[in-house]
């Protein structure tokens, strides 16, 4: 392989996703860089300009003239942060995640077309080809967060969801079989009858393979809708996933109008809980039971989802 190859090869996948023209072939007023900040954003709706900046490998001039002309359209609000005041935070409007999940729609009908033009015996092959791009040019790089994509379940991936519960659960906190029992259930039930509307299930992918999950349905408390599941594989902690998929749950009830955000989780898991406060969850109950073989304490959390984000 030569230089010209891979310059070749990039012209080509350019063009066929259409990255020299990306407004136009979304049908949308932003460039390919001002979309995936946008992405970024919508993604980890409270973030410094400077944790953007490193993220994305931006020049801070670029990105601040994206930030400026995202504040004019009324997208973004910056602020202070509270850490640091020397740092501004970046948080997304109303406006801005509506706008971000526009682009993600369009971003992902494009990306449909394309594929409905692959013949179905194909795809495999492509699938395994872009897998082998990617790790022969990662150089076994640790993943970063743009690697990970959040998606719908296909085929296989609730049942995915029954067996990780269960193993990971028993292997850090010593739950036993009722536990699993309880998140079949709640899986069976979804799979059987749930409005696609406003309930919906996402599956955080790294690499080609499931890492992470969480689930939102409707609660039996009028316009409430409830948190479950969530879940991070141990080798893909630490890139944001948690707080990637309580997001997706947070914007999702709020564009659908519900009032509420409510889930019950146990005091032991300290790292889910830090994800529900980050995201202006509210402890509101706490109750000793004896659950899963276990003593353990647990917690009601609720989002008044029609309260102004700080």
């Amino acid at each position: 392989m030569t230089v010209h190859d891979i310059r070749a090869f990039n012209r080509f996948y350019t063009n066929v996703i259409g990255a020299l023209d990306y407004s136009r072939h979304l049908y949308a007023p932003y460039t390919l860089t001002e979309s995936r900040v946008l992405y970024e954003l919508a993604h980890s709706p409270r973030t410094d300009a400077a944790d953007l900046r490193a993220e994305l490998s931006l020049d801070a001039g670029y990105l601040s003239r994206i930030l400026n002309k995202f504040e004019q359209d009324g997208l973004i609000v910056r602020t202070a942060s509270q850490e640091d005041p020397r740092r501004r935070r970046v948080t997304l409007t109303a406006r801005g995640r509506e706008t971000g999940k526009l682009l993600e729609e369009r971003a992902s009908e494009s990306v449909g077309s394309l594929l409905s033009t692959v013949p179905a015996d194909e795809r495999p092959r492509l699938a395994e080809a872009m897998t082998t791009v990617r790790t022969i040019l990662s150089h076994g790089r640790t993943p970063h967060r743009e690697d990970v994509l959040l998606r719908e379940p296909g085929p296989g991936d609730l049942g995915w969801i029954v067996q990780r519960n269960a193993a990971l659960y028993a292997a850090e906190y010593g739950f036993n079989a009722d536990y699993e029992g309880l998140v079949a259930r709640i899986v069976a039930d979804f799979a059987e009858d749930h409005d696609p509307h406003l309930e919906r299930v996402w599956i955080a992918e790294l690499d080609g393979r499931p890492v992470g999950c969480v689930m939102v349905v409707r609660d039996e408390a009028p316009a409430t809708a409830r948190l479950r599941l969530l879940l991070v594989e141990p080798d893909a902690r630490g890139l944001g996933i948690g707080d990637r998929l309580v997001a997706a749950v947070v914007d999702f009830a709020r564009g659908v109008g519900y009032r509420d955000l409510v889930l019950w989780t146990n005091d032991v898991l300290a790292a889910a809980r830090r994800i529900y406060q980050r995201h202006g969850f509210a402890l509101v109950a706490e109750k000793p039971h004896r659950s899963f073989g276990k003593d353990l304490n647990g917690q009601d959390w609720r989002l008044d989802l029609h309260a102004t984000p700080e």
